[in-house]
C-alpha cells in the first residue's frame, strides 16, 4: 500500500534520510520506531506529501503522493503537534473537513460522539493537549480514511482513552482494511497493536519485519552452567550479563534451536524467554552503538 523506495533527503549539509526503503502492506498496522533524530518525522512528512524527496519515490496504492490531491484525500494524518484554525471549534472543523474530504461521514461523526464526549462548540485551542488529540482522532476517524498516519498518536491521553482510540483504529483495520503507519516511543503499546515493525537509525532502516518474525529470531536465555562448562561454539550472543551463577544471554536465533545448542552444555538451570519489542529495539540498536552507557557521577 505504502511504498518508499531509495529515498534520500538533505537539509543543507545534513542528510536526514539516506537511501531509505520500506513497505507498509495494505490493511496492516506498521510501527515505525527509532531513537530521537533517527528520521521518523522526516519520512512521515514525505509519506504525507509535505516534503518532496531529493531522490527516490514514494507511492500509495501505486500512485505518487507528492502534489497528488486525489491520494491525499484518502489519507488522514495526526501529527504530534496539532494545528487548527484560530478560534475554530470541533463543529467548525467538522464542517470544514466535510467540505474538503469526499469520504467524510457526518453519520460516523455523530456515532463517535459518545466515544469522545468533547464540548463541540468550545475553541479547540483552549482545550488541553489530551482533549485536542481526542478531537483530532474524532475528526480524522470520521473521514473514513484508507490510510491513517500517526506521529506519537496517544501522547497525553489517559489509559482509558488510549484503549478506546486503539479499539476504534483496530476495528477499522479489521472491517475496512485501513492501512495504519504509526510512529511512537511507546513500544509496549505498539507491541499490542502492530503486525509489522521498521527500526530506523540515523536516517537508515536497520530492519523491517513482521513482529512475529522479530520475536522469533531473538531470544532471552537465563541459565546456570556447571563450573567446568562453557557456552557452545556457533552461538550468536549479542549481549550477556551475570548475577552470581545465573547468566542472562540475548541470542540471535529461534528459541528451539538455541535451546538445543545450550542443552549440550548440560546446564543446571535454563529458561528460554521471548523478548518484548522494547528489548528488541534496545539490542538491535546496540549494534549501532546505541547501548546504555555506564556513567560515573
Amino acid at each position: 500500500m505504502i511504498e518508499v523506495k531509495n529515498v534520500t533527503k538533505r537539509f543543507d549539509d545534513f542528510v536526514a534520510i539516506s537511501d531509505l526503503s520500506l513497505a507498509v502492506p495494505r490493511g496492516s498496522i506498521y510501527g515505525l520506531v527509532g531513537p530521537n533524530g533517527s528520521g521518523k518525522s522526516t519520512i512521515i512528512r514525505h509519506i504525507t506529501g509535505v516534503y518532496k524527496p531529493d531522490r527516490g519515490d514514494i507511492t500509495i496504492g501505486g500512485k505518487p503522493i507528492f502534489d497528488n490531491v486525489a491520494v491525499k484525500a484518502k489519507m488522514a494524518y495526526i501529527p504530534d503537534d496539532i494545528f487548527y484554525f484560530t478560534q475554530s471549534s470541533i463543529r467548525d472543523m467538522m464542517n470544514f473537513y466535510a467540505g474538503v474530504y469526499p469520504s467524510f461521514s457526518r453519520e460516523r461523526f455523530e456515532r463517535l460522539r459518545e466515544a469522545f464526549n468533547l464540548p463541540e462548540r468550545k475553541s479547540i485551542r483552549r482545550m488541553s493537549k489530551g482533549m485536542q488529540k481526542q478531537a483530532a482522532f474524532w475528526l480524522s476517524m470520521s473521514m473514513c480514511p484508507e490510510v491513517l498516519v500517526l506521529d506519537e498518536p496517544v501522547d497525553g491521553l489517559d489509559p482509558v482513552m488510549r484503549r478506546q482510540i486503539w479499539s476504534i483504529i483496530m476495528a477499522d483495520v479489521a472491517e475496512h482494511g485501513t492501512t495504519v503507519l504509526v510512529s511512537s516511543h511507546n513500544l509496549r503499546e505498539l507491541e499490542d497493536v502492530c503486525d509489522h515493525v521498521g527500526i530506523l537509525d540515523r536516517g537508515k532502516l536497520l530492519l523491517e519485519r513482521s513482529l512475529g518474525d522479530l520475536q522469533e529470531n531473538l531470544v532471552k536465555v537465563q541459565l546456570a552452567l556447571p563450573d567446568d562448562a562453557a557456552l557452545p561454539d556457533g552461538l550468536e550472543v549479542i549481549n550477556s550479563s551475570a548475577q552470581g551463577r545465573l547468566c542472562t544471554l540475548i541470542v540471535r536465533g529461534q528459541a528451539q534451536e538455541v535451546s538445543a545448542m545450550l542443552s549440550a552444555a548440560s546446564p543446571l538451570f535454563m529458561d528460554v524467554l521471548p523478548l518484548t519489542l522494547e528489548e528488541i529495539f534496545i539490542y538491535e540498536l546496540g549494534g549501532a552503538d546505541y547501548a546504555i552507557k555506564n556513567i560515573v557521577l
